[in-house]
């Protein structure tokens, strides 16, 4: 069965799937993965104070080894419509390219794995020696609480397991097939207070300057070396994304000061050290604190194996050139799915993900089904 993987991605993005609304889209994945023969299951999580997401499991085959594409359909909102050459909605091909919310990041990924599967089926029938699944939510692009996470205890409390992962996040950095991810740094944020006296500006020596104290701390912080990288991530780092001390005069030493900074860590720290040194470190610059963490993921590497060899061999032979294996970029939903599975990372170049105008070549949408095809020809050759 021939499926078309630029039309697939077109009618994906006609599905205004905005975090966490799902507007359609995960229906439509599963209508075509039925067509092909996958039994489909939607799964609804909600927790309470936040919405309820619809998210998908669908596998080809009972026995052998279950691979497993993983992906999400939501997408971040399009911003200042105005902005846009095209409605970010309207799925337009054109100069050769995808428009689009989402053509990126990333449902031309998400279609590329289903043609992939078509094409695989047509050459190899059903008796392929194992079986094929799709892990797809609706909520990675903001807390990620009632998706990925949920769905994979669900998959095992049904005694299934995953063998091998592909996810297709927009991994290629500034050429197509670039690169692969094997890994990820970890996210933290810190949402730091700081508390003095209140005074007048023309007695400082009356007051204690929240503003200043915080100043103090954040210096500490940002000027620290937190490690030096290794083999396989670069340095950890610390920026600061706001600052507010919320004071409308000019002659008032304000009493509270805050503000909110990330760190970006490798996996020479866990969220637990990290907690301790930044705590530590503030402690030593003085003053009355309160800090509060947040963790969006720990930092973790799974080292080149079978999947990221696979992937590698298939770009190479698509594309002509053999990709970098790296941790670099963001979180994704591949933190939680390496602790069931070994896994790689890899889609398209990511230059206009989440931009104004965010598109994608339409050669490599076909190109990427096509690698797509080769890692299942390769992992079920073995």
């Amino acid at each position: 069965m021939t499926l078309d993987a630029l039309d697939l991605a077109q009618r994906l993005i006609r599905a205004p799937s905005v975090t966490p609304a799902d507007a359609g889209a995960i229906p439509l994945l599963k209508s075509e993965l039925e067509h092909l023969g996958f039994a489909c299951e939607t799964v609804e999580f909600a927790e309470p104070g936040t919405a309820p997401v619809l998210n998908l499991y669908a596998r080809l085959g009972t026995s052998g080894r279950n691979f497993c594409f993983a992906g999400h359909t939501d997408v971040v909102p399009p911003g200042d419509r105005a902005a846009w050459s095209v409605d970010p909605f309207a799925g337009i091909v054109r100069d050769g390219k995808l428009w689009g919310r989402g053509a990126v990041d990333m449902k031309s990924a998400l279609a590329a794995m289903v043609a992939a599967c078509a094409a695989f089926l047509d050459g190899r029938g059903r008796g392929f020696g194992g079986s094929i699944s799709f892990l797809v939510t609706g909520d990675e692009e903001a807390d990620a609480i009632n998706g990925t996470r949920k769905v994979l205890d669900w998959i095992a409390a049904k005694g299934e397991r995953l063998d091998a992962c592909v996810v297709g996040e927009p991994t290629s950095a500034e050429t197509f097939g670039d690169m692969v991810k094997i890994g990820r740094r970890g996210s933290l944020n810190g949402f730091l207070t700081v508390h003095g006296v209140q005074g007048h500006t023309a007695y400082p020596h009356l007051a204690d300057n929240a503003a200043e104290r915080l100043v103090a701390m954040l210096h500490a912080l940002t000027s620290a070396t937190l490690d030096r990288g290794n083999a396989h991530f670069g340095a950890s780092t610390i920026a600061v994304s706001t600052v507010d001390v919320g004071n409308p005069t000019t002659n008032v030493i304000p009493a509270t000061a805050r503000a909110v900074f990330n760190v970006r860590f490798n996996d020479a720290w866990s969220s637990a050290t990290l907690e301790r040194w930044l705590r530590e470190t503030l402690d030593r610059a003085g003053g009355r604190y309160e800090l509060r963490l947040k963790v969006s993921g720990e930092s973790f590497l799974v080292p080149p194996g079978e999947v990221s060899d696979i992937l590698a061999a298939a770009i190479e032979r698509v594309t002509g050139r053999r990709p970098e294996f790296s941790t670099t970029g963001g979180t994704s939903d591949a933190r939680f799915i390496h602790r069931f599975c070994p896994l790689a990372e890899f889609g398209l170049l990511n230059l206009t993900a989440h931009k104004v105008d965010e598109n994608v070549a339409a050669a490599d949408i076909a190109a990427l089904a096509e690698i797509y095809r080769i890692v299942l020809e390769l992992y079920f050759a073995r």
